[in-house]
């Protein structure tokens, strides 16, 4: 086709767009569109052409339009913890479960040791720590150990051994989850081994008003952060109609996508540590008000929520991306 006979087409509805613009999306997104189509006919035919750079003008305009209020995607932090980390976790619960019972078998096991052999707890809490946590006791200050450090640098220390714990948990799972399970079995058992010590100096209602005022979110978490390790670790011994490589890399994201949405439980944890827990003489109702409100976000974000939401009709794609019931 001529150029002149290609303008002469065309050229009204141009100046359609140019004189009339429009809000209406659907309306913006088929101009555009026909733009694009006269623009990659143009530039074939008539490259260096005037008419070339009035299509380019006309559609930039449009494109400009379309996009100066883009932001992104908008709600997609909120979606993700309101939707598409419960739906993650509801995909796993029974992984989360397993997970679970495994670190309380372990913890069972590590009390049970400590009532039945007076060297175990030592063997793995340490010399120090036994002998430094019988001479506060001696002194009537049995959790003195919380109140040793400054505050703000206590919670710093705190929060990054948890995450770094829980990292190498996550981690871990890649040794066919063997990895992971061997460090809940070790963890396990030294909250066992703790837990009775307490008990067997008879400290052991005490102990859980002041050390599960952050024991709550921070053992949870690990159990949590386990579970992301074995979904790792089960992609691999378990690859399905995907290859080996491509069932890790989903596993790995579903667990990577876990272990971040921990860190604020990780922070929280440390901060009550370090500026709560070293408060041993604060009233019980306070205590038991803490241990609540931590044990029901627990159970509420990570075992009802997820399957209220699967009840509401959401659902993850084949690739994790959220897809939103559709309303009648």
């Amino acid at each position: 086709m001529r150029e002149s006979s290609f303008i002469k087409k065309n050229l009204q509805r141009w100046k359609m767009i140019q004189q009339e613009p429009t809000e209406d999306p659907d309306e913006m997104a088929e101009r555009f569109t026909g733009l694009l189509d006269d623009l990659a006919y143009a530039k074939t035919f008539y490259g260096h052409s005037k008419v070339t750079q009035y299509i380019n003008g006309l559609a930039a305009g449009i494109f400009q339009r379309i996009y100066r209020n883009h932001k992104g995607e908008s709600g997609r932090f909120r979606n993700f913890f309101y939707y598409q980390l419960p739906l993650l976790v509801r995909k796993h619960h029974r992984l989360f479960l397993f997970t679970f019972c495994y670190f309380l078998l372990f913890c069972i096991i590590g009390a049970f040791s400590a009532a039945h052999d007076e060297t175990f707890v030592r063997g793995v809490l340490g010399d120090e720590y036994v002998n430094m946590t019988e001479q506060n006791i001696s002194n009537g200050d049995p959790f003195g150990v919380y109140k040793d450090q400054n505050a703000f640098y206590m919670w710093l220390r705190i929060a990054y051994n948890n995450i770094q714990v829980s990292m190498l948990c996550f981690v871990m799972g890649i040794a066919f989850s063997a990895g992971t399970l061997w460090i809940l079995l070790q963890n396990g058992i030294m909250l066992g081994s703790f837990q009775y010590f307490f008990f067997s100096k008879g400290l052991g209602w005490a102990s859980v008003l002041v050390i599960w005022i952050h024991g709550t979110l921070e053992i949870s978490s690990i159990i949590i952060a386990g579970t992301a390790g074995m979904i790792m670790g089960n992609s691999l011994l378990f690859p399905g109609t995907y290859t080996r490589k491509e069932s890790l890399k989903r596993g790995a994201l579903e667990g990577l996508k876990i272990i971040v949405a921990l860190i604020p439980l990780f922070l929280v944890a440390a901060f009550l540590e370090s500026y709560v827990t070293r408060h041993t003489a604060m009233p019980v109702y306070i205590s038991i008000g803490i241990l609540a409100i931590s044990f029901v976000f627990i159970i509420g974000y990570f075992v009802i929520w997820p399957i209220r939401v699967q009840k509401m009709g959401y659902r993850l794609n084949i690739d994790g991306k959220l897809i939103k019931p559709v309303r009648a």
